[in-house]
């Protein structure tokens, strides 16, 4: 805490009866007996993270103006970043919002609360909202596994505005057009848009495969620069329709392929095919979801990029991404090497990255750098 770490961990507090009857998400005053205040939290008492820091001052105002200022600044930051109002608006801790991720397209804005303390707080930062940006819209999206740390069950609906209120978002010269409510997430991945703009960069007459590839983003971006053909891996149907959508929209289905399968299967059997591509990119779901969960999903990403290596061609890339929080970058880099040379081929790192400006990494908590992502060239 002395250090600005943003956390209280439950073996830190003294669990008395009293503290125990608080209600999850209370305003607490955080302090040690010797260090005085820390500051302004959000406690929960079931929690293991028990007080999540908001103001470094003792009895902060915690009201709409606190979070009108917290915006304020976060979007004048995206805005000095990004040259369009799309953007990942707040990412929790970083931004002194923790627990809190709201994304904005636009006037749409989705958010996702992943702790009691935001919960609680939602009528203040809804409004504050409100009182910054006049949106159309705004969803709540809070359908994270990890809510249920916190006690807190999956809640989506809209807010304020009309429930089918249609987000745009623009991309690599696409735009897209998307449901929030029915979205996955917030509905767009804002963390790979530069990890994708690189790879637009290379593709021009090559061929693209994009494993995981949600509603495009990535492949359509690709067609646009003129890729020589784009194919799509995704288990969503809902995800690859619209990315078809938008294609035809954009007239780009030419070279545009989507395929409805598990891609983990199906890219064992394009391995077994000899099928083979000028760029494979790999952005899966977290196979490390808790440390609980380390080793097994080392191997599953040691074997992701194995069967992914052995669809590159001669000369040709690999982008391979994790965006589980709870395996190092440097324990992911090594299960890729492994995966890779298993195949027989030399590789090596032309780029090493993490999730875009708009998604800033808190000093103290390297849990926020989530995001890994290798760009190999192989033999």
């Amino acid at each position: 805490m002395k250090a600005g770490a943003p956390w209280v961990y439950s073996n830190e507090v003294v669990m008395d009866r009293a503290t125990k009857a608080l209600r999850p998400g209370t305003l607490v005053d955080v302090g040690g007996e010797q260090d005085g205040r820390f500051g302004t939290a959000t406690f929960n008492p079931h929690s293991l993270i028990a007080a999540r820091i908001l103001s470094p001052t003792p009895a902060a105002g915690i009201d709409t103006r606190f979070f009108a200022a917290r915006f304020r600044a976060a979007a004048a930051l995206r805005d000095r970043l990004l040259p369009n109002p799309f953007y990942r608006l707040v990412h929790a801790e970083a931004d002194g919002c923790p627990g809190l991720v709201i994304d904005r397209f636009g006037e749409v804005f989705v958010a996702q609360s992943g702790t009691a303390g935001m919960d609680a707080l939602e009528p203040l930062w809804c409004a504050a909202l409100e009182e910054v940006f006049s949106p159309r819209a705004i969803f709540i999206k809070d359908d994270a596994p990890t809510r249920a740390y916190e006690g807190l069950a999956e809640d989506i609906r809209c807010a304020r505005g009309d429930a089918g209120t249609i987000a745009t978002v623009e991309e690599g010269g696409i735009v897209h057009h998307f449901a929030p409510i029915a979205a996955q997430k917030t509905g767009w991945y804002f963390d790979q848009r530069e990890n994708r703009a690189f790879l637009v960069h290379l593709v021009k007459g090559q061929r693209l495969l994009d494993a995981f590839s949600y509603t495009g983003a990535l492949a359509l971006a690709a067609s646009r620069q003129g890729a020589a053909s784009a194919l799509m891996l995704d288990s969503s149907a809902p995800a690859l329709d619209q990315a078809m959508t938008t294609a035809r929209e954009n007239g780009l289905q030419g070279n545009i392929e989507a395929r409805r399968c598990d891609a983990m299967l199906e890219l064992e059997a394009m391995g077994q095919r000899s099928d083979r591509f000028d760029i494979v990119s790999c952005d899966p779901p977290p196979f490390v979801r808790a440390r609980k969960d380390l080793e097994a999903g080392a191997r599953g990403y040691r074997k992701l990029a194995r069967l992914c290596a052995q669809l590159v061609s001669p000369g040709g890339f690999l982008c391979i991404a994790s965006c589980s929080h709870a395996i190092s970058a440097e324990r992911f880099q090594e299960e890729c090497a492994i995966g890779i040379h298993r195949t027989g081929r030399q590789a090596r790192i032309i780029r090493a990255s993490g999730a875009g400006p708009d998604h800033p990494v808190h000093p103290m908590l390297p849990e926020t750098a989530y995001l890994k992502s290798f760009v190999y060239q192989l033999d």
